[in-house]
């Protein structure tokens, strides 16, 4: 294999253009002249052997092999940026980005930095799996916070995953229902109520898996509006209830009732997730510091028979589990 050493700058600017897919905006978001642009991204072509842009006096687009290029070009900067990272700013934050929001993914990891253990955290949000997925291939985030679960793309795959806590999920109902009033209910219990979903069904694997594996029918919801809208929602439906984590405060005056499930108790799979062939140098420190706090705290205890835990072959099984 011939070996061919790349220059970074020149992989920049190529990245910016195709970005732009004009070389006049791309020489301006990186402070060069149009002319040293061109100059940059002609020099890459001579090094790599084949054009990477088609050019016309309107338009330019990527070659097949510039297509082909783009996605390790982004990954050569971003190994770039890690490694000066790495040496001169090992103390920088490391970008950790949440899903999953309704759930209150911050209260894990506030208890994680609580403990005063682990790396700089800076703290962001994310919209669900695919979004925080493409952020990771980018680069422009460490680690990030959620249920992790297949997609269907398969992107999940570049992804390297460990669960962090398992935390039990509770039922909750009106005040008024017949079922508020007891002390626990099974799973199976709930099969004839609906099950309230805050948001489109798409992006609620958890919630989806739960409905199919107790026979719970569903009643999707539209935009996701909250908390405070998912209540209300349970206080006027007289026969719909919503499941929430059991540790995440929901105050007085709701209108509504949590009670415990058991036989099985549900719970829900927190995971910190990191880019598998180009972590974050700070990803190991802030494992440790998640399993520190997890092992205190009995987080990821799971036994099958007493819990449902979905997907939990596939959680134990993976390797950085």
């Amino acid at each position: 294999m011939i070996t061919v050493d790349l220059d970074l700058a020149q992989v920049r600017a190529f990245v910016a253009a195709a970005d732009h897919l004009h070389f006049g905006h791309a020489a301006r978001s990186l402070s060069l002249t149009q002319q040293g642009l061109s100059k940059r991204i002609a020099r890459l072509e001579d090094t790599l052997g084949t054009r990477l842009f088609d050019r016309s006096r309107t338009q330019v687009g990527l070659t097949p092999a510039g297509l082909r290029f783009l996605d390790p070009a982004r990954a050569a900067l971003a190994a770039g940026a890690a490694a000066v990272d790495a040496v001169r700013h090992g103390g920088s934050p490391i970008r950790v980005d949440l899903w999953g929001h309704l759930f209150e993914p911050l209260r894990t990891v506030r208890a994680v930095l609580d403990d005063g253990a682990g790396p700089p955290v800076e703290i962001g949000p994310g919209r669900d799996l695919p979004g925080v997925a493409a952020a990771l291939l980018r680069g422009e985030i460490g680690a990030a916070l959620g249920r992790f679960h297949p997609l269907d793309d398969g992107l999940e795959q570049a992804l390297a995953h460990r669960p962090v806590r398992f935390e039990p999920v509770d039922a909750v109902l009106p005040a008024g229902h017949p079922l508020a009033a007891a002390g626990r209910l099974r799973p199976a219990d709930l099969a004839g109520l609906r099950l309230l979903l805050p948001a489109a069904a798409g992006r609620l694997d958890f919630l989806g898996a739960f409905a199919a594996r107790f026979a719970v029918p569903v009643e999707p919801g539209g935009p996701n509006l909250g908390l405070d809208h998912l209540l209300e929602r349970v206080r006027a439906g007289g026969d719909g209830f919503a499941l929430l984590p059991a540790e995440l405060p929901l105050g007085d005056g709701t209108g509504t009732v949590v009670v415990p499930l058991a036989d099985p108790t549900p719970l829900y799979a927190w995971s910190l997730v990191w880019h598998r062939d180009r972590p974050h140098p700070g990803v190991p420190a802030l494992l440790d510091a998640f399993a520190a706090a997890g092992r205190r705290r009995r987080w990821l205890e799971y036994r099958p028979g007493r819990d449902w835990l979905p997907g939990a072959e596939d959680l134990t099984a993976a390797p950085d589990a």
